[in-house]
């Protein structure tokens, strides 16, 4: 069973809704309200806003601590989709995963079943939150603005080997290492970072996850995906330690 998809917060290129099938009370989209716009300086500065004030609306309303987010570049999860949520359409979106303390089920213990046998939330268990988070999302709106910066000239993307390969075409990408926070410029030159990789030979899109390093700043791992590949990564990567703590 899934529901419709309940819009809680609309920005000006962005919106934060649940999706269709939340997988736990913590689970939001982050969806670009127009396909039509480009991810530009304002567009990236937008979706900070709408990051920004989900994530402290989870923290408002759940408690949450950590934050994952998932994401697929020019890559439709397929069949099972182990390891990644279901694709509800063809416009850029982000699966925002909050986690707390006092969580029944985890987005992890989700992910690991096949999209079939996933038990989305309740209706009823979703509405005991979702007036709180619409409330929530709309005052820390308020508090991150959508500074748009000046010049052209992209921060540093520094693409790493992964200590445990999940598959063949698994990078790391460290946005703005050393700086306090993602900028609308560092989200820029990841997404021109990933394009890069879907130009290596034998994948055709990528499967990301986006985390919280232990030591401060943003992590994403990238896999390179293929219709025709004869081994799912994203099983292989909620094994490796950094995935599993923020995500079981």
């Amino acid at each position: 069973m899934s529901l419709s998809r309940r819009l809680l917060f609309a920005s000006a290129v962005w919106e934060v809704a649940r999706p269709r099938t939340a997988l736990t009370a913590g689970h939001l989209l982050i969806r670009l309200s127009n396909p039509a716009v480009a991810f530009d300086l304002r567009s990236a500065a937008d979706w900070l806003v709408c990051h920004n004030a989900a994530r402290q609306a989870l923290t408002d309303v759940l408690g949450a601590g950590t934050w994952s987010v998932l994401f697929a570049h020019q890559w439709h999860p397929i069949g099972a989709a182990i390891g990644e949520p279901e694709a509800e359409s063809s416009t850029p979106t982000f699966h925002l995963f909050g986690r707390w303390d006092g969580e029944t089920v985890s987005p992890g213990e989700q992910l690991r079943l096949p999209a079939q046998r996933r038990a989305p939330l309740a209706p009823e268990v979703l509405t005991t939150y979702d007036a709180g988070l619409r409330t929530a999302l709309g005052r820390s709106a308020l508090n991150h603005s959508a500074e748009v910066p000046e010049g052209s000239t992209l921060p540093e993307v520094v693409l790493m080997p992964p200590r445990v390969k999940a598959g063949p075409h698994h990078t790391v990408l460290a946005p703005e290492p050393g700086g306090s926070g993602i900028t609308p410029g560092g989200l820029l030159a990841v997404a021109a970072a990933l394009q890069g990789l879907t130009s290596r030979r034998g994948v055709s899109g990528l499967s990301c996850v986006a985390l919280d390093a232990a030591g401060g700043g943003l992590e994403i791992h990238a896999l390179g995906r293929t219709a025709g590949e004869p081994v799912n990564p994203m099983e292989r990567l909620l094994d490796l330690p950094e995935v599993s703590q923020a995500l079981l």
